[in-house]
């Protein structure tokens, strides 16, 4: 298979004609369906950017579009392209497939779990195979090869590797030789424009040096990235980098709320912060900035009659696996802030990364530039001012499309006329907001087609797990195959909630506690794939997998299994039950009688069972009773706003669907294994 694409361009994940999206990190370029799931995997994870309606540096988007047209896609499907994979089931999407639960299994496991990456022969230290790797990177980013450098990262090359002989960076190399393209991968992979080589020179020095004066110039630019994002967010003006203006600090039009004593007392604390801290903080909010600047552009792209509505909202931040639960908590609650809210805090930032950099006394009149954020009518009359005071936007969010304007300005907006500029916005605002309201709609539609099919999947449940009670007189009599279908191979048991052509795998990773959306579950391992409970229970005493101690074979009979099953699929009912009639208020009462039913049902099992189906069934079952009290105290909050809560319920159903498979699982397993 060559590596350049010999006709039009297609969606890297499903081959769907003519993709309008690009993921930065991946070199791909992927379709309207599959950017919707990318986007809730994470910025950590995928990097997502319109083709057209997203401001892109010239040279990024080159270097993405090189990746993609010299097949960086092979690097990330790679066991895919082996005939082998065809034997063992596995498959790339196809445009035809749904976008739950195909799609968005097939993109997990192709980015998250880099299930089809090829993977290096295991050493004994781990080290020095990176080592070996960030050799190799150093020395190929001197040539044009971004596809060889693209997947010496994907290895765990590190980006900002300190070469002990050559005492440099690749990105020094790579400013060095004049190599754009690569110097932009290296910095989407993290690699520090400021970082001093063994003699004190940064990798802008050595671009200067070379007389690559472009690179040196976009090099600067790469090292403000963060505060530049930030500023162009509030007030769509880039700080002029090039005649040494590396700052813009808007203000709020209306400055009142700052002089409160309780702004006073955030900014002291902000102040108070370690440089540490700061920047994970400056991070967080760069990616909530991020978040909300790709959905404004989402809602604008999109076709509002034919939306696809399975995954098109992300209210917050996906988690992290990097980071604590703690931080992980902090960066979602960012999506609370309104409007005003957020750009105080995103002008408080700048105003103290500015401090952090030059120091309390070493402003310059170059950075002492503040930008007043007018309402409408300023803008309108700001038209006649002189280019050295041009007119700026109010802040941009998707919680606040409608342009605020200041109390003294709302007068003259009511009662005097209204300019045509003014009739335009508002117009637009009233659009987008319809859009809204039509997405939410075709949502809740959509959530009503996922209860009737999981109330119809439970009463199936039911139904089978009766006819097994009818099948087991004393244990004694050999059961055919449950649920009328022998295990697959490999010694699980295929649950009937499970499609495609395979089970998903997942890697084995011992002494670890890491979920594969971020949050610790400690004492659960991470080879179930859940969401992330961010309000976990305690189920350490109903299955302790990691805790020290000889493996029990033993497993409970079946009858009793399948009573206490019986038990959480009729409180799953009743969950069931109360979504569809939208009681939000009895989900929270629902979530803790089948916590407790969890429980009893895992009580039952050993606290180490020697079957690894076992052991992956409890884990799934409780770590999801856990997910699904989270979720329900969310819905229990005051008046949540209405997509919240339809979030909120989607997210419900899932743990629902997640326990009910456990649940079939060890009943499965168990009525194998007792009559073996």
């Amino acid at each position: 298979m060559s590596k350049r694409v010999r006709s039009r361009e297609v969606c890297a994940d499903c081959s769907a004609p003519e993709p309008r999206w690009a993921s930065v990190n991946r070199g791909v370029l992927i379709c309207d369906e599959c950017c919707s799931i990318h986007r809730g995997l994470g910025r950590h994870s995928s990097q997502v950017r319109h083709l057209t309606h997203s401001p892109w540096p010239s040279s990024q988007l080159q270097m993405v579009q090189t990746l993609y047209g010299n097949g960086a896609n092979s690097i990330w499907e790679h066991s895919l392209l082996d005939p082998s994979s065809s034997v063992s089931g596995k498959r790339k999407a196809n445009p035809q497939d749904r976008v739950h639960p195909n799609k968005t299994e097939f993109i997990k496991a192709k980015y998250q779990m880099l299930a089809y990456v090829h993977r290096m022969p295991c050493r004994e230290d781990d080290s020095v195979t990176a080592k070996d790797l960030s050799k190799q990177l150093h020395s190929s980013v001197r040539t044009g090869n971004l596809e060889t450098c693209l997947r010496l990262l994907s290895l765990g090359a590190q980006a900002n590797f300190f070469h002990p002989e050559k005492g440099n960076t690749p990105l020094h190399i790579a400013a060095k030789a004049g190599q754009m393209l690569q110097a932009e991968l290296l910095a989407v992979y993290g690699a520090d424009p400021g970082a001093l080589d063994s003699s004190g020179k940064t990798p802008i020095d050595y671009a200067r040096q070379a007389g690559h004066q472009e690179l040196a110039e976009r090099l600067v630019e790469i090292q403000y990235e963060l505060t530049d994002r930030l500023t162009f967010y509030l007030c769509g003006r880039r700080p002029d980098h090039r005649n040494g203006q590396h700052f813009i600090i808007p203000q709020m039009a209306d400055s009142s709320l700052d002089l409160s004593e309780f702004a006073k007392a955030a900014k002291k604390k902000l102040q108070s912060l370690s440089n540490h801290q700061f920047e994970e903080l400056a991070m967080d909010v760069y990616d909530e900035v991020d978040r909300r600047e790709t959905d404004a552009v989402w809602l604008a792209t999109q076709n509002h009659s034919t939306l696809v509505t399975d995954t098109t909202v992300v209210p917050f931040l996906p988690v992290n696996p990097e980071y604590s639960s703690t931080r992980n908590q902090g960066r979602q609650k960012l999506a609370r802030f309104s409007a005003h809210e957020f750009a105080t805090l995103v002008i408080d930032i700048l105003t103290d990364a500015k401090r952090r950099q030059w120091g309390n006394s070493c402003e310059s009149p170059k950075e002492n530039v503040e930008l007043i954020l007018q309402g409408i009518d300023s803008r309108h009359n700001s038209e006649s001012q002189d280019n050295d005071q041009p007119d700026y936007d109010s802040v941009a969010s998707d919680e606040d499309p409608v342009t605020k304007v200041n109390s003294s300005e709302s007068s003259d907006l009511s009662d005097g006329p209204i300019t045509v500029q003014e009739f335009m916005e508002v117009k637009s605002a009233l659009t987008a907001s319809e859009a809204k309201i039509q997405q939410l709609l075709k949502v809740n539609c959509h959530l009503s087609e996922e209860l009737r099919s999981m109330q119809s999947k439970l009463n199936s449940l039911q139904t089978e797990n009766t006819t097994l009670r009818w099948q087991t007189p004393s244990g004694q009599q050999h059961l055919q195959a449950p649920f009328g279908r022998h295990p697959p191979r490999g010694g699980r048991a295929l649950s009937m909630y499970e499609t495609g052509s395979s089970p998903r795998q997942y890697p084995h990773r011992a002494e670890t506690t890491r979920h594969e959306d971020g949050v610790i579950l400690q004492p659960f391992p991470t080879n179930v794939s859940t969401e992330a409970p961010l309000f976990p229970l305690d189920f350490s005493d109903a299955v302790e997998p990691g805790e020290e101690g000889e493996e029990d074979a033993t497993l409970p009979c079946t009858e009793d299994v399948i009573c206490k099953t019986e038990q959480i699929t009729k409180n799953i009912q009743e969950l069931l039950r109360a979504a569809q009639e939208t009681k939000h208020e009895s989900f929270l009462p629902c979530s803790e009688k089948i916590c407790v039913a969890v429980k009893e049902m895992a009580a039952l099992f050993p606290k180490r069972p020697s079957s690894e189906t076992v052991r992956g069934s409890l884990c799934l079952l409780t770590s999801s009773a856990s997910r699904l009290h989270g979720e329900c105290q969310k819905a229990a909050e005051h008046n949540p706003c209405p997509s919240d809560i339809q979030l909120v319920t989607q997210q419900v159903i899932q743990c629902a669907y997640d326990i009910a498979k456990a649940a079939k699982q060890l009943v499965t397993v168990t009525t194998k294994e007792n009559n073996n």
